[in-house]
């Protein structure tokens, strides 16, 4: 191979390694975005009610929720709980001044119930997602 050749291939080479390295940020970029959030999966509901929504998401069996206040801010009361039918009702409730939650329960197929309160506004889904 001639001195030519071999430059081509080296600039090749690291062209290669910086398109990783940058897709490699971007990649965990996204989920540390998604951690953010709090919840892995894909959203299936959201749950709105006057002071707040509830967001729930399904990833492989796995049901979890977050309560997100409509102003957050302020400390305020929040809960969300999720119970698999058949179980008992996994809850956060406490003071906060974004969001309760989130929680995870493994419901596989089973139905799911899932509350979510912010100050005096709540919402309750009855079973869902069965």
């Amino acid at each position: 191979m001639d001195s030519g050749a071999i430059g081509r291939r080296l600039a090749l080479g690291a062209a290669v390694l910086a398109a990783a390295g940058t897709l490699g940020l971007v990649t965990s970029g996204a989920a540390q975005a998604a951690a953010a959030d709090g919840c892995a999966g894909r959203q299936v509901r959201a749950l709105p009610f006057s002071t707040g929504v509830t967001q729930i998401y399904n990833d492989n069996g796995y049901i979890c929720a977050i309560t997100v206040a409509r102003h957050p801010g302020t400390t305020q009361t929040m809960s969300v709980s999720v119970q698999a039918r058949g179980g008992r009702p996994v809850v956060d409730q406490g003071s906060y001044r974004h969001h309760a939650g989130p929680i995870t329960v493994h419901a596989g197929h089973r139905c799911v119930w899932i509350r979510g309160s912010v100050g005096s506004g709540s919402v309750s889904s009855g079973w869902i997602l069965c």
